[in-house]
């Protein structure tokens, strides 16, 4: 396939400096959780990838354990990043990260030096690249201590095998903990990547505030609540949607009648702002000047074009942030 990216690329997208450092991201980034294994249409995952760029996210989020199976969406992000976007690989933010199970033994998961430095090297042959732009701890090693994985951290970048470094599913006090130790290290923390939406605020119990005052970026996942978050649950469960085919991550239990009707009292609110309920619910998490971007989630290149539609309207006014609340609080 013979590419070429749109000239008008970066007319709409918004950009915003990511903590206290000299990158901007996207305010909408791709997450390349589902829909880039193995066990989808590879045409359709170059699609998705080819529409976000076309109109300005130029940050694409992996891990080394996404798929199905592990690994495999690196594979086909490497796959497409070498055959259609080799060329532009200096536009382009490339994330990956290291934490879960990812291979048998004592070697192949958590937060120890060997499995950093071993799972980034295997994530770069994957992808074909000589550095990614931000590498990940995925989340904290309750036996490790802390100040060997930041070491970690902070060895990759040394290695220029990554720009910059971040964490993700830190609470409050483990990031500032993790914070410190890279600040005194010279490789400062450029960002944090908790689970953050409407319905999961536990961010705000302190972890916003702490991301705010070390100045690190932000950059919430599950921003629609793995779909509850949209108009797609209104009348039940479809056949299509993520409940239906795995449940693993969602499923029936989480869709109460309570929760349904939290959806459809959202639903009216994001109506009266001419906006869909997915729309609603990725401004209100950019409407926080702390969250630098929002990881967004694509099965379809529509659903991209859907989602850069909450750009239109990131403004809430007082009476509708008090109504939304009371609602979520209900």
């Amino acid at each position: 396939m013979n590419y070429k990216p749109s000239a008008e690329r970066y007319q709409q997208m918004t950009y915003r400096r990511c903590g206290k450092s000299g990158l901007k991201l996207p305010a909408l980034s791709l997450g390349l959780w589902h829909n880039f294994g193995n066990t989808t249409n590879f045409e359709n995952s170059q699609n998705i990838v080819f529409t976000a760029f076309d109109n300005g996210i130029t940050h694409f989020d992996l891990a080394n354990n996404y798929g199905p199976p592990p690994g495999s969406a690196e594979k086909s992000f490497g796959k497409i990043l070498h055959h259609d976007l080799g060329g532009y690989r200096d536009e382009l933010i490339i994330s990956t990260k290291a934490g879960y199970g990812m291979w048998d033994g004592p070697y192949g998961d958590w937060g120890s030096k060997k499995y950093l430095v071993s799972s980034l090297n295997q994530s770069l042959r994957r992808m074909k690249l000589d550095y990614v732009d931000i590498f990940y701890h995925h989340r904290p090693d309750p036996d490790t201590p802390l100040e060997e994985t930041m070491a970690a951290l902070d060895l990759i970048v040394r290695q220029g095998k990554a720009l910059y470094v971040g964490i993700s599913n830190y609470g409050p006090e483990r990031a500032a903990e993790a914070f410190k130790i890279l600040k005194e290290m010279g490789t400062p923390c450029l960002i944090h990547q908790p689970k953050y939406s409407m319905f999961v605020r536990t961010p705000e119990e302190g972890l916003l505030d702490v991301i705010g005052k070390n100045k690190v970026g932000c950059i919430p996942f599950s921003p629609l609540a793995q779909g509850l978050l949209t108009d797609k649950y209104l009348k039940g469960i479809p056949k299509d949607s993520r409940v239906a085919k795995s449940g693993v991550f969602l499923n029936e239990s989480h869709i109460t009648p309570e929760i349904i009707e939290k959806i459809k009292e959202l639903n009216l609110i994001a109506q009266k702002r001419g906006q869909k309920l997915a729309h609603m619910a990725l401004s209100w998490l950019l409407k926080d000047t702390r969250v630098t971007s929002v990881l967004i989630g694509a099965s379809k290149p529509e659903q991209v074009l859907d989602s850069i539609e909450c750009l239109e309207n990131l403004y809430f006014s007082p009476e509708e942030l008090q109504s939304i609340e009371k609602v979520l609080l209900s």
